[in-house]
């Protein structure tokens, strides 16, 4: 440790005697030469005096403590508010070795380019030793890392979405076996940002960024870049899932791992509470983003949450779409990029409510009805801790995990994909999740009813080649006894006019019933070429204002369109090379196939 640094916050040596840990906290200071170290022990205590400092630099805006006690405002960057996909880079000896759907960058390249930026990027400023836990503490599936960081935003928010301090040092004792994870502020300067990705070496560098998928890195970066390379070695799965768990109104329960792309509605399902109709039945959130998934001993595939908490985009988040997400917002939440009301109160677009008069945007300027541009980022977000979840689930912090019974895949598509869509086998599944995308807009690429692939919502998160993924993927099959059912949904078919054929939100209860008794075994359903599908009786329709010819509509599959879907396949399985599984190429084959039969050709 140089000179310049030292260990503040009541502790004259580190709360540790890890030696590489020591060793490369030592290392990271000589290089950023920060003026003080803190080691962060994740206290109540700890919270209240970074959190009063966070207010008295300006990093966080106090909100209305009567409405919103433990809450508070940060507003960054203007340049600095998504993720940055052209700026992450997975660092492999080879570029194959990435594949073809990641940026590239080589190790040695990367270290000399961050090294540079980062030679005394701390200077003036506060090293935070941040020691973590994604997944349950104690489970034999949870990993530990270590965050060094500038930011005391970054130290607040990892407080809530993961398990920091004391107890994460605890769990490594002295193993050398954690992430290493060093975030540099900078200026914030886009030309200065890379975040960048180690897996061989199991080490994360961000540099530039403050937004939270560029800079919480046990998120995006650890629990899934690193996390799936990690999987992949070790024999599990690293997803981009939500995990849930239904119980029926006898006591039964089922647990469900979803993946959906941006802007299907993943976290209202993760979230979703049963219509009326199905009083008695209880559905539990015990993850909203992010699966760990592992062959049991039972033969079983067993998931773990790795977070503690929800980072969720705020804007669409409502008492009307999603009440326990709300529910989760009213005490102990860090807004980002949200407006802030007159009275010291949050206010983004699609609240239940209007904007009042004299509301500030997300930029610190005022706002007027009428006016031009957004009150709050599209991209603007919350980060609440889980245990605020009203829906939370019980096993959310079992070491074991939950056992999953049924996988769904799903997007957002006008045409083709039915409500629900099982698959015939786990090839098939795969298949489906390698191929699910969602349907572009005019706004965003001037053509309506492009398909943007995105496999198994992983295409910005999967750490290694896509090819080999999908082959893990399939070789998962014979790890597990009692493989899940594997399914397709889409909440957002239309008709020829454009409206939506199913309600969505709550009504979805119906269809994941469905999902959960073929899961069993204990329903019908229709086999068509593509996948089974309900009839109208396999479903529970009862109260829903829907026809049967717009459930029969919503449930449809229509041979000329999923012919030219497996024919759009091809295009994206040939981008993925030669590591594109056989079996995959062979069972798109088969459905043409089996779909020129059905038509006679």
């Amino acid at each position: 440790m140089p000179a310049s640094a030292s260990t503040t916050a009541g502790a004259a040596k580190p709360p540790t005697k890890n030696k590489a840990l020591i060793k490369w906290v030592e290392e990271v200071a000589a290089l950023t030469k920060p003026d003080r170290i803190v080691w962060c022990d994740g206290s109540d205590k700890e919270r209240e005096r970074l959190t009063k400092d966070a207010v008295a630099d300006g990093t966080l805006i106090e909100l209305n403590q009567k409405k919103r006690p433990g809450c508070y405002l940060h507003r960054s960057n203007p340049n600095d508010v998504a993720r940055v996909e052209h700026l992450t880079f997975i660092c492999t000896p080879t570029k194959d070795e990435a594949g073809p759907t990641n940026q590239w960058m080589a190790p040695d390249e990367a270290k000399k380019k961050l090294t540079g930026l980062c030679d005394g990027a701390m200077r003036g400023r506060t090293m935070y030793v941040v020691p973590y836990v994604m997944g349950p503490l104690g489970s034999p599936f949870s990993k530990v890392g270590i965050e060094v960081t500038d930011s005391v935003y970054v130290v607040l928010n990892m407080r809530i979405m993961t398990r920091m301090g004391k107890p994460a040092l605890d769990m490594l004792g002295d193993s050398g076996e954690f992430n290493r994870g060093l975030h540099c502020l900078l200026d914030v300067n886009p030309e200065r940002r890379y975040i960048t990705h180690f897996p061989q070496e199991n080490l994360i560098w961000s540099v530039g960024s403050g937004y939270g998928g560029n800079a919480l890195l046990g998120k995006k970066c650890l629990a899934l870049r690193i996390g799936s390379y990690l999987a992949n070695r070790e024999g599990w799965l690293a997803e981009h899932m939500l995990i849930l768990g239904v119980e029926s109104p006898e006591g039964q329960k089922t647990y469900v791992a979803a993946a959906f792309p941006s802007a299907c509605g993943k976290t209202n399902f993760a979230m979703l509470l049963p219509p009326k109709r199905f009083d008695g039945w209880k559905v539990f959130t015990v993850g909203d983003d992010i699966a760990w998934l592992r062959p049991g001993p039972d033969g079983r595939l067993w998931a773990i949450n790795p977070e503690n908490g929800y980072f969720g985009v705020a804007p669409g988040t409502s008492y009307k779409s999603n009440p326990s997400a709300m529910k989760s917002l009213v005490k102990d939440t860090l807004f980002t990029n949200v407006g802030l009301t007159p009275d010291g109160d949050v206010w983004w677009e699609g609240m239940d409510n209007e904007a009042p008069e004299g509301t500030i945007d997300w930029q610190g300027k005022p706002w007027k009805k009428g006016a031009e541009g957004k009150v709050a980022h599209p991209n603007s977000r919350f980060t609440a801790p889980m245990a605020n979840n009203p829906v939370l689930s019980k096993h959310v912090d079992d070491p074991e995990g939950v056992p999953i019974s049924a996988i769904i895949f799903g997007g957002r598509r006008a045409t083709t994909v039915p409500l629900v869509l099982q698959s015939f086998n786990w090839v098939h599944g795969v298949f489906m999740g390698a191929t699910m995308g969602s349907e572009t807009t005019a706004a965003a690429t001037g053509a309506v009813g492009v398909v943007r692939r995105d496999p198994m919502a992983m295409l910005p998160f999967c750490g290694y080649n896509m090819g080999e993924y999908f082959r893990h993927w399939l070789h998962f099959r014979g790890l597990l006894k009692y493989p899940p059912r594997i399914f397709m949904v889409n909440w957002f078919r239309k008709t020829k006019e454009g409206k939506f054929l199913w309600p969505g939100y709550g009504e979805n209860m119906r269809v994941l019933k469905w999902i959960i008794d073929r899961a069993l075994v204990r329903t019908g359903g229709a086999e068509t070429p593509v996948g089974w599908v309900p009839r109208e009786g396999d479903i529970d329709l009862s109260g829903l204002d829907i026809s049967s010819e717009a459930f029969e509509e919503a449930t449809k599959v229509d041979l000329n369109e999923w012919r030219q879907e497996l024919e759009s396949t091809k295009d994206f399985f040939d981008t993925i090379g030669p590591t594109m599984p056989k079996a995959l190429k062979l069972q798109r084959e088969l459905l043409l196939g089996v779909i020129d039969a059905a038509q006679g050709k």
